[in-house]
């Protein structure tokens, strides 16, 4: 069975939580607003956000090797946000597979015209991977660190 993207079980935090290896880490994966270090059981309502949807792309065991939320930004725009590998399975194609099924699910579901995403200017193999699967910049909607950009339908 090739990987898949499913809704979030409870029990996939505790495997997301070991991804984050220090507060820059969270802070980078998550934003400023989740302190680290922070309780597994209270990682679900940390993520929360109105509307949102949190998934994982699961392996041949359905364990989680990524995770990912989206939510709708307003009225034109669903934000994909708090995307993340596995540090063990980074390299593999999974980040372009969570992606992939990340965009066509949340397209499905919200039915917006632009995906829209925040990704820090030196995660190199994320903005390749952002600019391979069609996002451009918006230099006006960002920032020196983090740069913004949106894939139109």
């Amino acid at each position: 069975m090739s990987p898949r993207l499913r809704p979030t079980l409870a029990t996939d935090y505790a495997i997301i939580a070991n991804w984050i290896k220090d507060a820059q880490a969270c802070t980078r994966w998550a934003g400023p607003q989740i302190a680290f270090p922070f309780e597994v059981a209270d990682l679900p309502h940390l993520l929360e956000k109105p509307d949102s949807q949190s998934l994982v792309l699961a392996d041949h065991r359905n364990l989680p090797v990524g995770f990912a939320q989206f939510w709708q930004r307003d009225e034109r725009r669903t934000h994909l946000g708090r995307i993340i590998v596995s540090p063990a399975a980074r390299g593999l194609g999974y980040g372009r597979l969570l992606c992939e099924q990340l965009m066509r699910h949340a397209i499905a579901k919200s039915g917006s015209a632009v995906l829209s995403l925040r990704v820090y200017r030196d995660n190199e193999g994320a903005l390749h991977l952002y600019r391979q699967l069609g996002f451009v910049a918006v230099e006006t909607d960002s920032n020196e660190e983090v740069l913004a950009m949106e894939y139109k339908v």
